[in-house]
């Protein structure tokens, strides 16, 4: 079975800012006025000039507040946090070979950055990994749920084991686009992990730090409610990318079936022309 790279000497180093300057950080953002200058001069001071926060349906100053710190702003009236790491990912800028998902809640830890230049070089898709006892208390008991359903039903139908769902991920720009990723809602990350899987991208975990937020709400509140539509969008998206999986092998089959029919038919005449020569 497959497992993700979670040992960090296989990662060489290179220099932070050089992992910095070929990064667009992409950052989610709904109703985090409080936190999100912080987060984005926190960014800034680390080396990365290129951030790009996604505001979706905001009614507070969290864009206001994401421009005078010096980010790009991209405005949209529907909520969605796979929307908002979609519109994210449009026209993205020449010269940028990463695109590095960020929480807009100051809940992701800084240090993270080092980490994720470490594994840069060899690595399609990097994924933090929330993995201490004290960060996962601080989950939602959706979230709980989230994390321990999903990686169980990856590991089951595509034989690769992941550790986490978490927010944290880079990836590099033509693998992204490679994914097509379709959904807009909250299985926007997993079906990234699915398809990556699929595409066969180099695929790395490595442990991360989880703060308690700083502001805005959770995007599933902690609720019974929150815990049934969490469990029923893991279900249908696990569902719809099984049925697509399924699907593309029986077109591989066909094709393998009909190529093959071809070659049979073309020996077959070939003989009975040899054939008729001799007599």
């Amino acid at each position: 079975m497959l497992t993700p790279d979670l040992l960090r000497t296989r990662a060489t180093p290179p220099q932070i800012s050089d992992f910095a300057t070929r990064t667009l950080i992409i950052i989610p953002a709904r109703n985090e006025e409080e936190c999100i200058a912080g987060i984005v001069l926190g960014l800034r001071e680390r080396g990365f000039p290129r951030i790009r926060v996604v505001d979706n349906a905001s009614t507070d100053h969290t864009a206001e507040r994401a421009t005078a710190a010096g980010a790009e702003v991209l405005s949209h009236p529907r909520a969605g946090y796979g929307l908002a790491c979609w519109l994210g990912g449009l026209d993205v800028p020449q010269g940028v070979e990463w695109l590095l998902y960020w929480s807009g809640d100051a809940s992701d830890d800084l240090d993270a950055l080092d980490e994720f230049a470490r594994f840069a070089p060899e690595n399609d898709l990097i994924l933090g990994c929330r993995t201490c006892l004290e960060d996962r208390r601080l989950m939602t008991l959706p979230q709980r749920f989230c994390n321990w359903l999903t990686p169980f039903l990856i590991r089951l139908i595509w034989r690769y084991r992941f550790r986490d769902l978490g927010p944290q991920r880079a990836i590099r720009v033509d693998a992204y686009r490679r994914l097509q990723i379709r959904d807009r809602g909250y299985g926007w990350t997993l079906e990234m992990q699915v398809r990556a899987v699929e595409e066969k991208l180099r695929i790395a975990e490595f442990p991360v730090r989880s703060f308690p937020r700083a502001a805005g709400s959770p995007k599933i509140s902690g609720t019974w409610r929150g815990t049934i539509l969490a469990g029923a969008v893991i279900l249908r998206t696990i569902g719809v990318l099984t049925w697509k999986r399924i699907h593309s092998r029986k077109s591989v089959d066909g094709l393998k079936m009909h190529w093959s029919f071809r070659r049979t038919a073309r020996f077959n005449a070939g003989k009975d022309k040899r054939m008729a020569a001799t007599e």
